[in-house]
């Protein structure tokens, strides 16, 4: 993304900020913007920018910086300021988003909350002494799947193989997934799968693949694409099912059990899917017991895998993509996403 681009994101996260925070991230120089993927403010501690090349500080002039004590250091006051603004001035009303630990934005930006935990009988109730808060760009990236989307389909049949994407943390698998479903929907050229079209249905839990607002995707997921926003998985893919028809059903991080449930109905109803998982491959999502259960059955026909190359860490270099068939076999494997996408 050009600095133009990265602009136009900082200034849709800009009104939850602090009028100091403002300030110091207005003035941040716009080769920085492109490729940013994370603002961590920490209450008391450096002000970080999470960007493809690595991390930086940022001083009180809005320049950066490695050195750790040259940072501006936001203040309590900087903390609640930006709670309140994420909550609408209403804790109550994001006590569910509080108990998970994170409360998507408009424009599908993910912002992450760590604090003091309140327990009841066991479990989160809810984060409250909120003081770090981890905001996470979300990004529009067209053509992200193009290399990916021919191999999803079933050669003669023309049908869309059940596809897991796995992917560690920030290497793009919501990206790619949000491409998939603009591809799949058009039926796009760019997308070599031969002028079809799908009805495709999008559960978005976090509201971060099509990044809703009131109802209507601010992302580009094709003409065809119907959205469940802020919706659990689970119950929203059966209701997408009963209500929408869809031919594609598109899902992002499942892993529990009555995601697992669902996904069989879909299956049994004749739908395509494309869901995501955390993991670093196949192997690795195989240990979590759902997912272990759903690849046991022959759920999946085909796996995306995200990486990077062997060497480089978090926030460097361009992830690998790998599509494999259920028999292990490599289809393809390109560098098809670039880093800074999330």
């Amino acid at each position: 993304m050009d600095s133009l681009g990265g602009w136009r994101l900082i200034q849709s996260v800009l009104p939850y900020f602090s009028a100091p925070l403002q300030r110091i991230l207005a003035a941040l120089p716009a080769h920085m913007l492109g490729d940013l993927q994370e603002i961590r403010i920490r209450e008391n501690r450096p002000l970080e920018l999470i960007r493809a090349g690595g991390s930086r500080f940022v001083t009180a002039e809005g320049r950066t910086a490695q050195d750790s004590e040259a940072a501006y250091r936001p203040t309590r006051e900087d903390c609640r300021t930006l709670l309140e603004l994420l909550t609408q001035h209403s804790l109550y009303t994001f006590e569910e988003e509080l108990k998970r630990g994170f409360i998507t934005i408009a424009g599908g930006h993910r912002v992450g909350l760590a604090g003091r935990t309140v327990v009841e009988q066991g479990r989160v109730k809810y984060v409250k002494d909120v003081a770090s808060f981890n905001i996470r760009i979300a990004r529009e990236w067209k053509g992200a799947a193009a290399g990916v989307a021919p191999h999803l389909l079933e050669p003669g049949t023309r049908r869309l193989c059940r596809t897991l994407v796995i992917s560690p943390p920030q290497l793009g698998k919501t990206t790619l997934v949000r491409d998939l479903a603009r591809l799949l929907s058009s039926g796009s050229a760019e997308a070599g799968i031969g002028g079809r079209s799908f009805k495709v249905g999008i559960v978005d839990e976090r509201s971060e693949i099509a990044a809703c607002v009131r109802g209507v995707p601010r992302f580009d997921v094709g003409p065809r694409t119907d959205v469940l926003d802020g919706c659990p998985k689970a119950e929203g893919m059966m209701m997408m099912i009963r209500s929408m028809s869809p031919e594609v059903l598109i899902a992002d991080e499942i892993g529990r059990s009555e995601d697992a449930a669902a996904i069989h109905e879909a299956l049994h109803a004749g739908i395509g899917l494309i869901a995501t998982a955390h993991g670093r491959d196949v192997d690795d999502v195989r240990r979590r017991p759902i997912l272990k259960e759903l690849l046991a059955g022959g759920v999946f026909d085909r796996f995306v895998v995200l990486s990077r190359a062997a060497g480089e860490g978090s926030g460097a270099g361009a992830p690998r993509t790998a599509v494999y068939d259920a028999q292990g076999r490599r289809l393809d494997e390109r560098l098809a996403l670039r880093g800074g996408l999330s």
